[in-house]
């Protein structure tokens, strides 16, 4: 079944988001930014300094990669859990859109457009950073750009199925600490899944985050070819997981 978006009505429903970006970027720069800046430092140098090499690879630059891949789904599970239910409930946002010709699937995918936007900006910031102290041995790490919007997508609709099914905004507290949070640990950003037991490595496979990890990390190392399956994987669920947030949501709004 074919979602009916105009895509015209949804970029103003993005364009609204932004607008209101640019006026408190500063606090979401706090948390999306100095957090994974301070996971590099304590971790990379710390942590780095009793393990060494990873697979040949000193540790803060096997670790630098994965924390791109991290932000980014971090920006865009923020933006699409807490922003989208505070948008949706408590500031009525989405009532007074609704009001005008922009129809509920526009809204919605306005904002899967906005979650995968701020995953790729926020991604593209980290990048440029671990760049800068000399942590990435290729330009080739650009061409994930792109992948980190696809992946912010899917991180997006993952948010927006939850919080079109959440009771309350309390009820996040599960989706971080269930889901989010395990899959940050064991998606191989700090240390390779080769030593954890088989069925570890293979629920991870089925995890976005493993599968971006990957791809930032052989793509920062030059490795274009080594990712293919990472990124086939990536756009595949992207496409399988788009009806869901419009389906649910539209039953949760127009409840």
């Amino acid at each position: 079944m074919m979602i009916p978006v105009d895509f015209k009505r949804a970029f103003r429903v993005w364009q609204r988001n932004f607008t209101v970006y640019t006026k408190l970027y500063l606090s979401s720069l706090a948390l999306n930014f100095v957090e994974p800046v301070l996971y590099l430092a304590a971790l990379g140098l710390g942590l780095g300094a009793f393990v060494k090499e990873i697979n040949g690879v000193p540790y803060i630059k096997f670790i630098a990669p994965g924390i791109i891949a991290s932000s980014s789904m971090f920006a865009a599970i923020y933006e699409c859990t807490y922003g989208t239910y505070v948008r949706m409930t408590y500031q009525k946002t989405f009532d007074a859109i609704l009001a005008t010709p922009v129809n509920v699937y526009d809204l919605i995918a306005g904002e899967l457009m906005w979650g995968a936007t701020k995953s790729a900006l926020y991604g593209t910031i980290i990048m440029i950073v671990i760049s800068a102290f000399g942590l990435v041995d290729s330009s080739l790490l650009i061409a994930a750009v792109p992948l980190l919007f696809v992946s912010g997508l899917i991180f997006a609709e993952i948010s927006v199925i939850f919080v079109a099914v959440v009771p309350g905004i309390d009820s996040f507290n599960y989706f971080y600490t269930l889901l989010m949070t395990p899959m940050f640990l064991f998606s191989g950003i700090f240390f390779p899944l080769t030593n954890l037991p088989p069925v570890v490595a293979k629920i991870a496979f089925f995890t976005p985050l493993y599968h971006l990890v990957n791809i930032c990390r052989s793509f920062a190392a030059g490795k274009l070819y080594v990712s293919l399956e990472d990124v086939a994987w990536i756009v595949a669920v992207a496409l399988i997981l788009s009806p869901y947030p419009f389906r649910l949501m539209r039953k949760r709004i127009l409840k």
